[in-house]
Parts: structure tokens; C-alpha cells; sequence
């Protein structure tokens, strides 16, 4: 493995140098402390400076509303995105639906929401889970009925992350129950202030807010239908994909970088403890134990960052969990008490990426799915489970 330096010209170094900038001056404590008190993972004032430079989708062309730049740049735009500690979540789950939303959607779909989604001003959730059905999509029982022009939806979805802050949910429903499971699925991109539709919160472990949202006799227009009725699992096919980490060539995004991020700022907050900590060589950083272990650490996450799709999907949440875990051993039982309790090392930063790093195996279709992607799509090896077929 190559570990040498890239060089950069003057002119990317003075993007990079300005991007820095930008988020320096837009994340400011009362931004991160907000995220910090309600976990949304979002936050609209920087999602719409973000928009207003093309940043939200950096590499979509400045006729759809990006800034048209190329894939350096543009990850450069996401590693100081995620380095700044600002809520992305919401962020990033709103880029996916645009994937199907360009194959599927009609002209006048298009037109109204993708400009809208570059600069900021529309959202989009994810409705995909129900209580029952877990990560097993092909399982949905959220029901669409067909009503002349109108579609009657009636279901219930969940784990719905930034639904509060979205105008739109692309939501996978059930039109035919009479047909094998992934068969009989029909997408919808729902606008959420339609009578009918309850966004009600999902306080997690973690810290973070997702949500429940309930679907009682929700009528919505033919209109808003992506793809072909009972075609669904080809309109979410791409966006799932893209969320596994499997995208074009020309797409770029760092499948791990807000995991890696975290860890970086969880070390980064231990250096800064440790230089205030006597040993028995002076400071605890002057520890041969301590050089040994954080060494290991910023290898791993070197290592890491040179990873790509599913499997930087995989080590990325792993390294995060392993730091948060060994952090909190070196550092001792302080590093145990949340943020603002008295002594609370490095003012419970320790506690709270202990508590969110679990959950980063969930995300996005668990790491034990990013597992069978790599071994069913790129080792060739057969399905872990037979695929249902109708009786």
C-alpha cells in the first residue's frame, strides 16, 4: 500500500483552504451544542449556506443546482464536512432518493425537486423500515390502494431519521399482497404534509433522535409514484446500492468518513486530556503504553480511509467501536461520565461516542449486510439465505 503524499496545485490547497473557512465560520459551539441537546442530525442554517455554494450536492452540474466540481474537491467538501462535528445525517439520506428519482421520476418530478434538493430547501427521509420487517425490505406491509387517480396509503414506518426536518419521504409500500414479496412493491415519493401523515420522535441510546411516522388514509396523487406499480424493488435498487457504498466510478463519497471522523475527534480529545494527565515519564502521552496504543489506532484508521464501499462500511464502524472502547480504558472511569457531570473527562466526549458508536453497525443496512454484498456481489459466493419463491 502506497502511503506517500499527493500533491495538491495552489489552486485545490486554496479550495481547501476556503472550504475550512467556511465551516470554521458556520459550525459555531452553539450549532454543535444544539446537536449535542436534541441529536436530529441536522441543521438548516448550514444545510442552506451549504446549498447556497452548490455544496449540498457538490458534484451534480450547476444546472441542477451543484457546483459541478470534480471528485477531489468534492471530497474535500465532505472530509472538512464530517471534521467539523456538524450533524450530516439528513445531509447525505437526502442525496440517495435523487438516484431513483432521475430514472424513475417524470419530467415535472424532476424539475420541482432536484433544483430544490441542491440548494438546500427540500429533504427527503427514508421510508423504509416497519416494526416487523426490520432490515428485510422485500417484507413491508405498509399498504397503497389504487383510487382512480389517487393512491389511499395506510401503514406505519420507523427509524424514519430527519423526517422532522424533510418535505418529502420516498417511501416503499405494498400494492399487491397476492405476489411473491419482492414483486408486489410500489414507491412513492410522499410529500409529508399531506393529511393524514403523524411524524411522532424515537429517542435513541445513542443521543440521537429518529422517528416513527404513521400513514392513516394518506391520499396522494398518481403523480408522485416513482417507477412502475409493482416494480418498487427496482426503483430502491440504486439508492440501496449507493447507500452500501456501491456507486458509479464518477460519484465519489467517503463511505467512512463521518465514522472516521469520529474517531479522529475522539483521539484528538484524548491527546488534549492526556497532555494535562502526570505519568510516570511526565505527561501520559509520554507513556510508551499510551504511543503504542494510540499508534495502533491511527494506523487502523490510515488503513481504513484507504477502503472503499462495503468494506469501509464494515472497518469504519468497527475501528469506531474498538476506539471508543479502548479510550475509555486508558482513560479511566471519568471517561464514563457524561457531559456535564462533574469531572466528566474532556467534557463527556468519551461517554458519547461510546454510546453512538453501536449504532453506526445498524446504519444504513447493518455491517452484517455489507458483509453479504461483498460476498455475494464481489467474491461471487452464493446467497446467504435462498430468495422466497411463490408456493
Amino acid at each position: 500500500m502506497n502511503f506517500g503524499s499527493i500533491e495538491l496545485d495552489q489552486d485545490t490547497l486554496a479550495f481547501w483552504r476556503e472550504v475550512r473557512g467556511f465551516f470554521a465560520e458556520h459550525v459555531t459551539d452553539e450549532l454543535l451544542d444544539e446537536e449535542r441537546a436534541n441529536g436530529g442530525g441536522f441543521n438548516e442554517a448550514l444545510h442552506l449556506a451549504m446549498g447556497e455554494r452548490g455544496w449540498v450536492a457538490p458534484q451534480w452540474s450547476t444546472a441542477e443546482g451543484g457546483a459541478g466540481l470534480d471528485p477531489r474537491r468534492a471530497q474535500i467538501i465532505q472530509h472538512e464536512f464530517y471534521g467539523s462535528g456538524a450533524p450530516y445525517i439528513l445531509a447525505g439520506t437526502t442525496l440517495l432518493p435523487p438516484i431513483a428519482i432521475r430514472i424513475f421520476g417524470s419530467p415535472e418530478i424532476q424539475a420541482e425537486i432536484l433544483p430544490r434538493v441542491a440548494d438546500g430547501t427540500v429533504r427527503i427521509c427514508l421510508g423504509y423500515t416497519e416494526p416487523d420487517c426490520g432490515s428485510d425490505l422485500a417484507a413491508v406491509r405498509t399498504r397503497a390502494e389504487r383510487d382512480g387517480d389517487d393512491w389511499i396509503i395506510n401503514g406505519q414506518k420507523m427509524f424514519t431519521t430527519g423526517a422532522q426536518f424533510s418535505q418529502y419521504c420516498f417511501l416503499l409500500t405494498r400494492t399487491d399482497p397476492t405476489v411473491p414479496a419482492h414483486k408486489g412493491l410500489t414507491v412513492f415519493l410522499l410529500p409529508l404534509d399531506t393529511p393524514g401523515v403523524e411524524i411522532r420522535p424515537i429517542d435513541t441510546l445513542g443521543g440521537e433522535r429518529t422517528n416513527f411516522v404513521y400513514l392513516q388514509d394518506v391520499r396522494i396523487d398518481d403523480r408522485w409514484r416513482l417507477g412502475e406499480v409493482n416494480q418498487g424493488w427496482s426503483v430502491v435498487a440504486a439508492p440501496l446500492n449507493a447507500e452500501h457504498g456501491i456507486r458509479p466510478e464518477e460519484e465519489t463519497t467517503l463511505v467512512g468518513g463521518p465514522y472516521l471522523a469520529e474517531c479522529e475527534r475522539l483521539v484528538a480529545a484524548f491527546i488534549e486530556w492526556a497532555h494535562q494527565q502526570t505519568g510516570s515519564a511526565g505527561t501520559l502521552l509520554d507513556e510508551e503504553a499510551v504511543q503504542e496504543k494510540l499508534g495502533e489506532i491511527l494506523l487502523a484508521a490510515e488503513l481504513t480511509r484507504s477502503a472503499d464501499g462495503p468494506p469501509a462500511r464494515i472497518l469504519s464502524s468497527e475501528l469506531l467501536n474498538r476506539t471508543a472502547s479502548q479510550l475509555i480504558a486508558l482513560v479511566g472511569p471519568t471517561a464514563l461520565l457524561e457531559r456535564g457531570a462533574e469531572d466528566a473527562a474532556s467534557a463527556g466526549a468519551f461517554e458519547a461516542g461510546f454510546r453512538f458508536a453501536p449504532a453506526t453497525a445498524i446504519y444504513g443496512g447493518s455491517t452484517d449486510i455489507a458483509r453479504n454484498v461483498i460476498a455475494e456481489r464481489f467474491l461471487g459466493l452464493p446467497r446467504s439465505t435462498p430468495r422466497r419463491t411463490a408456493k
